[in-house]
């Protein structure tokens, strides 16, 4: 390990996840054992961890099962690697502070954004995919020890904080407009668009030269409107397909980018072309919906479910970024101390892009 490890402290600031339940599983505390770099790793200094949806179906064991809809479940269906305590938070930017055997000393230092991905697999299948957070400690806490391989430079002129609102949400919308094979041209569809996935979905279809409609909350529509969609559906319309089909001047929408479900899934299908590609990788508004299998097989529908993203998928998400293609959309920034009030407003979901947790320490030292 590198020698810099003799200076770092015992122990630090993190919230624990203790169990499925409410809010008052998770515990703050500052007696956290510093993790030490195993082989392969190094150590991050956390600057900034982004928060996500993931978080909080976690901790309420929101899942379910294959079997039962409603049971406390965690989120992988390949086989639980969630153990309490656990700090959760995927979306880590920090500084390296000390590396394990096996990794250069000279990434000391480096600002990095992590990957918070646990593979498990070599290809890019998804199929055995786990993340920090989860399957490991993430960056609700001071440090975190990641493989190095996840630990990414990006040549960005960006804050810490803004960094930290990309990599679960862009990431995850990069996967899904990779599986239903969005192109240059065509028309995608974005509901909850003002949200983390949501909003990276619209400037990552127009990255791809694909032309985005969002649906959004009241009041959200001109933020929406400002990063890149090219016509805003206010949420809650008594007709949503001749909505959409006004805002689009009656041309055919190609993809749907679906995260939220619940009561409007059928309208989706309805609005989407013959042959049209759907796409969802979550439900805020509710996890069960009716399917009618005639609409599904009489248009010649794809159904895709995605969770995460590749390696490369991450990848293209950096250079994005190094391009300015994308921006960040920074909701709020919490103290770590202040994790209660920051997922309470989290959930409220009055803001638009990312909400983002800062270790007291570093909120002090500006």
């Amino acid at each position: 390990m590198n020698a810099m490890t003799k200076i770092l402290p015992a122990t630090m600031a993190a919230v624990l996840l203790t169990g499925h339940g409410g809010p008052e599983k998770l515990v703050y505390r500052t007696d956290v054992k510093v993790p030490t770099p195993g082989p392969g790793e190094v150590l991050v200094k956390v600057s900034a961890c982004g928060m996500n949806n993931t978080d909080v179906w976690v901790r309420q064991g929101a899942y379910g099962t294959e079997e039962d809809a409603a049971a406390v479940s965690t989120w992988r269906r390949q086989g639980n690697t969630l153990v309490f305590p656990r700090i959760q938070g995927t979306d880590t930017v920090g500084t390296i502070a000390a590396v394990g055997e096996g990794i250069s000393p000279d990434r000391v230092g480096e600002r990095v954004m992590v990957d918070f991905s646990i593979y498990n697999r070599d290809d890019d299948s998804l199929a055995d995919i786990d993340y920090m957070g989860h399957g490991r400690d993430g960056g609700y806490a001071e440090y975190q020890a990641v493989p190095a391989e996840n630990a990414h430079v990006v040549d960005t002129e960006m804050s810490d904080v803004e960094l930290a609102t990309f990599c679960c949400a862009y990431l995850t919308g990069e996967q899904m407009l990779e599986r239903a094979a969005l192109k240059a041209g065509e028309r995608v569809l974005v509901t909850g668009a003002s949200g983390g996935v949501g909003s990276g979905i619209v400037q990552l279809a127009r990255a791809r030269g694909a032309i985005p409609y969002a649906i959004v909350g009241k009041g959200k529509e001109q933020a929406v409107r400002d990063i890149g969609a090219e016509a805003v559906i206010t949420r809650g319309v008594a007709d949503l397909p001749a909505a959409v089909n006004e805002a689009t001047g009656g041309q055919p929408i190609d993809v749907v980018a679906d995260l939220v479900g619940g009561a409007i899934f059928n309208d989706l299908l309805r609005i989407l072309r013959p042959e049209g590609r759907y796409t969802t990788a979550g439900a805020i508004a509710g996890p069960v919906v009716q399917l009618d299998l005639r609409t599904m097989y009489l248009k010649q529908l794809q159904l895709h479910g995605s969770s995460q993203g590749t390696r490369a998928d991450f990848r293209r998400i950096v250079r994005y970024i190094e391009a300015k293609k994308i921006r960040p959309l920074v909701g709020g920034v919490y103290k770590l101390s202040d994790f209660h009030k920051a997922q309470a407003d989290f959930i409220a979901k009055d803001f638009v892009g990312k909400l983002v947790v800062v270790p007291d320490a570093m909120w002090i030292n500006g």
